[in-house]
C-alpha cells in the first residue's frame, strides 16, 4: 500500500464514520497499521496501530486523533437533509470511481438516502439502477455487467448535475479533467 492509498483509506473510514456507518475497532487499528507501514507520519498513529485486543475500546478516540493530526477530519453538514445529499454524492463518487460495487452503492442510496429525502427526482436514476440490479436474473435478457455500466454512468451523471452554491464547490467526479486538482476539496 502506498502512502496515498493509506491516506485515502483513512479518509474513506472518516467519511463512513461521519455518515453514521459502523466501523469496527479492528478496521480502525488495521487502517492505522497500514498507514504506519506506508510511512504516514502522525504522532498518534503508532499508538493507534499498536493497540491490543484488550485495548480496542480506545481505537475510536485514537483514530479521531490521527485524523485530526493529518487534517483528514470530515464533518457532514449539520442539516440532516444536506447530510443525506452529501452522503449520496460521496457514495455516487465511489460508484463512479470503481471503489464501491454498483449494486451495493445504489442499494445504500435507495435504502438509506432516497427514502429519507422523499425519493427526489435527482436520485431516480440511481434508485432505478438499484432496483434493476436487485431484481436481476440471468434470464432477464441483460447482463449484470451492462447493468453495472449503466449504474456507473448514472452515478457520473448525478455527480455532474451537483448544484454549485454561490460560494463553494466540491468536485467528486472521478478523473474530471477540468477539476482533478481539486477533487474532493473545497474551491472558491
Amino acid at each position: 500500500m502506498t502512502r496515498d492509498d493509506a491516506l485515502k483509506q483513512l479518509s474513506h473510514i472518516a467519511h463512513e464514520r461521519a455518515f453514521g456507518r459502523h466501523v469496527g475497532s479492528d478496521r480502525l487499528i488495521q487502517a492505522g497499521l497500514d498507514a504506519l507501514v506506508a510511512e504516514v507520519d502522525s504522532p498518534s498513529l503508532a499508538m493507534s496501530a499498536g493497540l491490543l485486543r484488550s485495548e480496542e475500546s480506545e481505537a475510536p478516540a485514537l483514530f479521531d486523533q490521527v485524523l485530526e493530526e493529518l487534517g483528514l477530519v470530515f464533518r457532514p453538514p449539520g442539516d440532516p437533509r444536506a447530510a443525506k445529499w452529501a452522503m449520496a454524492h460521496w457514495i455516487a463518487g465511489q460508484i463512479a470511481d470503481g471503489t464501491l460495487d454498483p449494486a451495493a452503492g445504489t442499494h445504500l442510496i435507495w435504502s438509506d438516502i432516497a427514502y429519507d429525502l422523499g425519493y427526489p427526482e435527482e436520485l431516480q436514476s440511481l434508485v432505478s439502477c438499484a432496483l434493476n440490479l436487485d431484481e436481476w436474473e440471468e434470464s432477464s435478457g441483460v447482463s449484470v455487467e451492462e447493468l453495472n455500466r449503466e449504474t456507473i454512468e448514472a452515478a457520473k451523471q448525478f455527480l455532474r448535475k451537483r448544484p454549485v452554491n454561490d460560494r463553494f464547490r466540491v468536485c467528486w467526479i472521478p478523473n474530471c479533467s477540468d477539476c482533478e486538482p481539486t477533487r474532493g476539496k473545497l474551491t472558491r
